[in-house]
């Protein structure tokens, strides 16, 4: 039955055990629980009689005798009668939901993108979609008035996490589900600015899927949604996303002007607003300089050095991808010696983090530096037969 109990809490060995030991703290328990003493216990193979201060500790924390949760699961109850206990179960716990709860979630979220952007996607995408799916039920089984809103907002941040994780591991599908579940989760928000932010992150997957027309349209589209009503940041942020949606689809003078919009409407102090976005001096400076690099302007390599030297160095895949727009800046001036440099250390970072978009980006742009190789050496022929069939 133990296991059955665990189940219907919607937790994991390792979150109830992180729970009991809370639990115990909390309430001045001298009983332990580590997870493969629990283990052994819902397998039947506990070595020995369990000790009382456990016994009591988890008979505290169930409201039932340990006899009962350390009996087999029985198999009396219908299976609807389970499925009603379960309904009612989740719906318990979504009761239990309050302000302090969808805090802690929050700070929750903040850690792992934390560890996301300093690690990379492969470290911490397997527990994103664990808290995914409990805050997912959650909100389903949440009916208080001011409580599934909120929680809905927080799950649309969690699945735009989850997508940008999908597009740097190069899964293009699975990161466009996650946005399609962002944005059904901030529908439910009735929030506009995680709605426009939803919505904006998507079309970073229609840029590498290289629909760079649907996703100039898409952000178009967001910026007049979110207005007047978003936080100035993300409003910046909005400007800064369609700047690059504009560079991709090779619109110099209108992605310049969205990046100057998103310099004016960048507050001085960004403050902690949600939805979250990353988005200071530094990051626009560092995003501006990827569409200068685009356009190969001769301004791209000083505006992307300057951000260098002032990135947060905890931002690796930032600068994994700023590495790579620096190579294609030097690339397009001719300095193949700097490209190299930047070329190699984006290389070591991308593979530190697993970054399968910045891996073909750089791919990509040895590809082009091969090709331009191959004409320059055989333009000399072409001129000679070029001169010959005037």
């Amino acid at each position: 039955m133990l296991e059955q109990r665990i189940r219907q809490r919607c937790m994991t060995f390792e979150e109830f055990v992180h729970h009991v030991e809370a639990f115990a703290r909390d309430h001045d328990e001298p009983g332990t629980l580590s997870l493969r003493h629990l283990q052994r216990l819902v397998s039947g193979r506990a070595l020995g009689p369990l000790r009382p201060a456990t016994a009591r500790l988890l008979e505290r924390l169930f409201n039932e005798p340990i006899t009962a949760l350390l009996a087999p699961p029985t198999k009396a109850a219908s299976e609807d009668e389970d499925s009603a206990a379960e309904l009612r179960q989740r719906l318990a716990a979504a009761r239990r939901v309050d302000h302090a709860t969808i805090t802690l979630l929050h700070h929750q979220l903040n850690a792992i993108r934390r560890l996301d952007r300093q690690l990379g996607a492969v470290i911490v995408r397997d527990e994103l979609n664990a808290k995914i799916r409990q805050v997912q039920q959650l909100t389903s089984h949440s009916l208080a008035p001011g409580t599934r809103e909120p929680l809905a907002a927080l799950l649309s941040e969690m699945h735009t996490l989850a997508g940008w994780q999908a597009l740097d591991l190069g899964d293009l599908s699975d990161a466009w589900h996650h946005y399609e579940q962002s944005r059904a989760a901030a529908a439910q928000s009735d929030s506009l600015p995680h709605q426009a932010h939803a919505a904006a992150e998507q079309a970073f997957v229609l840029i590498d899927a290289g629909a760079t027309g649907e996703a100039r349209d898409l952000l178009d589209d967001a910026r007049r949604r979110a207005d007047p009503a978003a936080p100035r940041v993300l409003r910046a942020w909005l400007a800064a996303a369609h700047g690059e949606a504009l560079a991709a689809h090779t619109d110099r003078t209108a992605s310049l002007h969205a990046f100057d919009q998103a310099a004016a409407l960048l507050p001085n102090d960004p403050t902690d607003e949600r939805p979250y976005v990353a988005l200071d001096p530094v990051h626009l400076t560092r995003w501006r300089g990827h569409a200068l690099a685009r356009f190969a302007h001769p301004d791209a390599i000083a505006v992307l050095t300057d951000a260098l030297t002032r990135l947060d160095p905890s931002f690796v895949r930032a600068e994994t991808a700023l590495r790579v727009d620096l190579a294609t800046a030097h690339t397009a001036t001719g300095d193949r010696d700097e490209a190299r440099t930047h070329t190699d250390y984006a290389a070591r970072l991308a593979a530190q983090v697993g970054s399968a978009r910045q891996r073909r980006r750089l791919t990509t742009l040895l590809v082009t530096v091969l090709s331009e190789d191959v004409r320059q050496d055989t333009a000399p022929a072409k001129l000679y037969y070029g001169s010959r069939t005037s």
